[in-house]
């Protein structure tokens, strides 16, 4: 790599750039790393605890679990009773417009035994009281078996079975009558629905403030562990009760106020922990790439997914339950290796994944599989020259993530029967794998914003029915075989000499595109005749030196990398 490391001296203005650059980074990852402490213990109900022995180094509660806690407000839940204002004008009015209505429509047709019936249900309903349909589904709970109705300044309790709606009042007002007295249809006739409105209406505020009342008598917590107290010995069996206390001191962790001085220490270890890795990152490429250094666009492609990847995880981490291992790290270092090199891929790489440590549960796991899997990624892709290279590539590092996630919870005990593996990582690990092959996708984007060129393109490039490549066979196929006879030549020598082939072959390809113009002024396209014949030797030397600056404006023209 020391052919690599073309050591300038940096002036003034290049230590400034870098040294602000490297503040700059450090102070996003700073600015978007979580504060919030990440958890360093890791057990579940029914499993062993592989720690030391834990003591309490603060007193906190026992939490219920949100299942108990359910349980129990639903229990008390048939304590809660509803408040519904009464209006009362509204009976009266709904009584007097039935009267009226009789008197002027059906005092003729109906008999009059049915406008008292009629009243006295009405009445009878007013009295239990009319809840309008939409309000209605507010007590349609089996858990509710009564409501508290407020008539002025007296508040009284009815029963649910007292109340109806206004559908429910017509059915029973029609149903209900004596069939032999009363005729169905002509009860129908009178369109006694236009008589049953709500005369009970819903209390929010009132309604809202009983229901925290009622669930105010049920406590969240259990008990309370004292400061000092043993919480679990190392080797024991992790029960329903161990399991509360260990999810209640991490509640307890995580919702406590930190003082002042715990904030400043915490800001301290990030910053500090951020400038070791950037400034051991930027080290390496002085130490073994310094010529990237030099290049903007390099630099600028290897800081973009140098941050990208731990901004994307401590949003994660922060705002989503998603699992870290469901991001395509290995993009990385498959980006990089493709456009660079191998070494600095997997350099690239592990810092990266030690940029995302700070925000994942399990460091030593994540930096493990990760780092696993990155190598495997720059091993499997050696060249990206099909899609089916790629494929296979995400295929073997599937495989080897997956076994060696299984391989460490067998490791650390977590897994004694196959229904203990944890299904959501593996299952976030194949989704990772699945995403990597966004970056096939991703190339022609990264090419044209940073400046590169893959593999892919080049044999793009290189096939004989591109636009340039077609016009030369037709116009200059002398020139055409020659060129191909220099890339195969030349595509040899690099491959012997451990350089890029293919970016020779594709080269020496375009290397005579100028010719195109004058094609028969260059003896391999030349029949018999020598235009060169006619003219003088300047004029000669200017038409054949003319060539290279043709070929660069074609190659403008048609933008060639």
């Amino acid at each position: 790599m020391s052919r690599y490391n073309h050591r300038n001296k940096w002036t003034r203005h290049d230590y400034i750039v870098r040294c602000l650059s490297i503040t700059i980074v450090i102070a996003i990852l700073v600015t978007f790393m979580p504060r919030e402490s990440v958890r360093t213990f890791h057990y579940h109900e029914g499993g062993i605890w592989d720690y030391a022995t834990l003591i309490a180094k603060d007193s906190f509660p026992i939490l219920k679990s949100n299942a108990q806690l359910q349980k129990e407000r639903d229990s008390v839940r048939h304590y809660y009773e509803p408040y519904f204002l009464c209006k009362q004008h509204t009976a009266d009015s709904a009584i007097s417009l039935w009267h009226k209505t009789f008197q002027n429509e059906f005092k003729d047709i109906i008999p009059d035994y049915y406008e008292n019936y009629v009243t006295s249900k009405l009445m009878e309903f007013y009295d239990h009281g009319i809840i309008s349909g939409e309000e209605y589904d507010i007590i349609d709970d089996p858990r509710i078996s009564s409501i508290r109705v407020i008539t002025g300044n007296i508040s009284a309790i009815r029963s649910i079975s007292d109340i109806k709606s206004p559908k429910s009042a017509y059915e029973a007002l029609i149903n209900n009558a004596d069939t032999v007295r009363f005729k169905r249809s002509l009860l129908i006739q009178c369109r006694l629905n236009r008589f049953l409105n709500a005369n009970l209406h819903y209390d929010a505020a009132k309604s809202e403030q009983e229901l925290r009342d009622v669930e105010s008598l049920v406590t969240p917590y259990l008990g309370q562990v004292i400061v000092g107290q043993k919480i679990v010995d190392r080797g024991d069996i992790i029960n329903a009760d161990t399991y509360r206390i260990l999810e209640s001191m991490h509640f307890h962790l995580d919702q406590r106020e930190k003082s002042p001085t715990e904030v400043i220490l915490n800001l301290s270890g990030q910053a500090i922990y951020c400038c070791i890795i950037v400034i051991l990152f930027f080290l390496y490429f002085q130490q073994f790439r310094n010529d990237y250094l030099t290049s903007s666009r390099v630099m600028l492609l290897i800081s973009t997914l140098f941050l990208l990847f731990p901004l994307i995880t401590y949003g994660i981490v922060v705002h989503s339950d998603a699992s870290p291992y469901i991001l395509p790290y290995c993009i990385v270092p498959i980006f990089i290796r493709i456009f660079m090199d191998s070494r600095t891929a997997f350099i690239a790489h592990l810092m990266t994944i030690l940029m995302c440590v700070p925000a994942v549960s399990q460091p030593a796991e994540f930096v493990t599989i990760q780092t696993l899997a990155g190598l495997t990624a720059i091993i499997s892709l050696q060249q990206l020259n099909e899609r089916s290279e790629l494929f296979r590539a995400i295929l073997i590092v599937l495989a080897v993530s997956v076994l060696a996630y299984i391989s460490i919870q067998l490791i650390n005990r977590r897994v004694l029967y196959i229904e203990d593996v944890n299904y959501t990582d593996l299952i976030s690990i194949a989704i990772s794998c699945l995403l990597m092959m966004i970056s096939y996708l991703l190339l022609i984007p990264i090419e044209n914003i940073f400046g590169f060129t893959s593999n892919v393109t080049l044999i793009e490039l290189s096939n004989a029915n591109n636009p340039i490549l077609r016009r030369m066979s037709e116009e200059a196929p002398g020139t055409f075989q020659h060129s191909m006879q220099v890339a195969n030549l030349a595509a040899a020598v690099a491959e012997r000499l451990g350089a890029k082939n293919q970016l020779v072959r594709t080269g020496a390809l375009y290397h005579d595109i100028g010719k195109i113009r004058h094609a028969a002024f260059y003896t391999e396209n030349q029949r018999g005749i020598n235009p060169h014949d006619r003219l003088t030797d300047i004029q000669s030397a200017q038409i054949i030196i003319s060539h290279v600056r043709e070929g660069l404006a074609l190659a403008e023209k048609h933008k060639l990398p």
